[in-house]
């Protein structure tokens, strides 16, 4: 007998939702925010052939589809509470769906998230979430907030993902020791969410690295009226053994790493280290934001501050 949407949703989405008044079931979840804490809310579409490639791992695309969420409330400083999941699928075919499904509650039991409603329909395979958060008011790190004089600093080793993304799509061969590394860091990311609780007392701003960094630093830049500027020699080591042409692309225009980029006061940079060595997570300072011409820039840079050309900057819907 076939699988019913409702007995879809049962079987492989209900669980427990502790952290919420109401959770699936009826026409709305409730939900309760502490006391002095704002919420952020953000959404994520995933499509199959612009997000993922036909044939990933369901389970991990079920950990990514949540953690590309858990990524955006990350980069302001929140934590994670709530999701909602809204699926778009061909077929409703059980092994799939329960693989998919395990990937996704592991991600959520990981970060301490409660699904608390969604949707199912039928056609081409689309994912879509709605994650909710919460942070402490006047709180939030924003792109808005960056100051002249602030180091720019990335998380992790931003371009692994890309490099992953091309080796499956045949353009580049990557060495057996980095070829499933890359590949799980493009199907299966890891949200840098204790990272982004930890930035709030020492950050300006922040974004999370999903379309490229140069890509996204510049929104930093136009949103903050400021120019960044990118030192190449400051940038994170490249992987040995990579092509460096297509590993340094990969690092500065590739995307779906979902590190954190963000700015900090000078002030900042013992502190900072201190958090590196607690997460066990490399932050590399790349670079600085100044008030020159032209706003909202970003230049990639060499020691002696002449200007590099790169002139992809990363990916952007309706234009790539």
């Amino acid at each position: 007998m076939a699988l019913g949407e409702f007995d879809l949703i049962a079987r492989y989405f209900a669980r427990a939702t502790p952290q919420a008044v109401l959770g699936p079931g009826d026409d709305c979840a409730l939900v309760q925010p502490a006391a002095g804490m704002d919420l952020a809310l953000t959404t994520d579409l995933l499509v199959e052939g612009t997000h993922f490639l036909p044939g990933t791992d369901p389970h991990d695309l079920g950990w990514k589809t949540l953690a590309v969420n858990l990524s955006d409330l990350a980069a302001m400083g929140a934590r994670p509470r709530w999701a909602l999941l809204a699926l778009c699928l061909p077929a409703a075919e059980e092994a799939w769906l329960a693989a998919f499904a395990g990937g996704f509650h592991a991600c959520a039991r990981e970060f301490g998230v409660d699904l608390i409603g969604g949707d199912t329909t039928r056609g081409p395979l689309n994912l879509c979430v709605t994650a909710i958060g919460e942070v402490p008011a006047g709180q939030a790190l924003r792109r808005s907030g960056a100051k002249a004089g602030d180091d720019i600093w990335i998380s992790g080793q931003p371009g692994l993902a890309a490099l992953g993304l091309t080796h499956l799509q045949g353009g580049l061969e990557l060495p057996p020791r980095w070829q499933a590394r890359c590949i799980e860091r493009l199907q299966a990311p890891r949200p840098r969410v204790r990272l982004g609780q930890a930035l709030r007392p020492l950050a300006h701003a922040a974004i999370d690295i999903s379309d490229g960094l140069l890509a996204d630093l510049g929104h930093i830049a136009r949103a903050s009226k400021l120019q960044a500027q990118v030192i190449l020699d400051q940038l994170p080591l490249l992987p040995e053994g990579v092509d460096r042409a297509a590993a340094m692309d990969a690092l500065l225009s590739g995307g779906d790493d979902y590190e954190l980029c963000f700015t900090a006061p000078s002030r900042q940079r013992l502190a900072l280290g201190c958090i590196a060595a607690d997460l066990d997570l490399p932050l590399w300072r790349i670079g600085r934001m100044v008030a020159a011409k032209p706003l909202g820039d970003v230049l990639l840079m060499d020691a002696d501050g002449r200007v590099i050309p790169h002139e992809r900057q990363g990916y952007e819907h309706f234009v790539n």
